[in-house]
């Protein structure tokens, strides 16, 4: 899926800014539309600062859409975006898509995230769940052999366990795989797929029965309908929060989200000033959405890093 609904309301917005400036001005470095597309987790990120540098910039044009993280780099690598957001690393296949396609490109962290195990808000016996208990559950054998909660744990009810989560192009189900499984993209099929995460929080409200995993920013829109399962890394049950993710204390479960900034940004006015802007405010949205935002002194790094590549190119 290349755009969610969520994306409507930003959509009609930027579209305004699109259609009223168009027939007025001549074709600038700023009548260009700057393309964003990728993770569905950096998504609330990249939207909330979006919609604040259009209020400030009504003259700018801007577009984000969500294709995953995967579906993002392969638009990235093709030139069709200009900035990919990405829940995990670019993978060596993306990166030499990129080079093939003389695409070059900076990597730039932009927050702190934890995965958010969640069930039911009416399950009243999935009090916490342990990592070797999720392998368990995820692995690709699993398909054939686990099916009901009493086989996780004998007190558990006879209950078909009903799976949720991101789709195959989803950084964070590479990143999942990759920490509870041992292997990233490994994982058993029978499980409800999709790139929207509010798709999967709608169907693990929907199933008393229900697990699932979405970055800690949805969950916290959403802290009404589902329930948050405290995970056992082997030190006892921990919930994602800020404390536990800066401390470690909620690994693996954590790690940082990405936006990837592409040279031909160079030739957009208002691309490297989104970029500034993004920068720039990046830590107040993160902890307005649900992430963990980055220390001053690394948005500060990112800036210096992010002038040095436009130099370069």
């Amino acid at each position: 899926m290349s755009i969610s609904m969520r994306f409507i309301p930003l959509f009609s917005l930027l579209i305004y800014a699109i259609t009223s400036d168009s027939c007025q001005n001549p074709v600038s470095k700023r009548d260009q539309i700057l393309r964003i597309d990728g993770s569905s987790t950096v998504f609330t990120l990249s939207e909330a600062i979006a919609e604040e540098f259009i209020k400030l910039n009504p003259e700018d044009r801007l577009t984000i859409g969500i294709s995953g993280t995967g579906g993002g780099f392969r638009k990235f690598a093709r030139g069709e975006i200009s900035i990919a957001n990405a829940s995990r690393k670019i993978k060596e296949i993306e990166a030499t898509a990129c080079r093939e396609n003389g695409i070059k490109y900076l990597e730039i962290p932009v927050a702190y995230d934890g995965l958010a195990i969640i069930t039911n808000s009416h399950n009243g016996w999935l009090k916490d769940i342990k990592l070797v208990e999720l392998k368990k559950i995820w692995e690709p054998d699993a398909q054939n052999r686990i099916h009901y909660w009493d086989q996780i744990r004998a007190d558990y009810p006879h209950q078909m366990i009903k799976l949720y989560g991101p789709g195959t192009a989803s950084g964070t189900f590479d990143y999942f795989t990759e920490v509870i499984v041992g292997q990233s993209g490994a994982s058993r099929g029978d499980f409800m797929p999709s790139e929207d995460d509010h798709v999967l929080i709608q169907g693990v409200a929907g199933d008393l029965a229900s697990l699932g995993f979405v970055g800690l920013a949805y969950y916290e829109e959403n802290i009404d309908r589902v329930k948050l399962v405290p995970v056992d890394n082997g030190s006892g049950p921990v919930t994602p929060s800020r404390e536990t993710i800066l401390s470690g204390r909620y690994n693996p479960l954590t790690r940082k989200i990405y936006m990837y900034v592409s040279s031909q940004i160079a030739q957009m006015d208002q691309g490297v000033e989104f970029v500034h802007f993004f920068l720039d405010n990046a830590g107040k949205f993160a902890q307005d959405v649900g992430f963990i935002p980055l220390a001053d002194s690394e948005y500060r790094q990112q800036l210096s890093r992010f002038s040095e590549f436009l130099n370069q190119n």
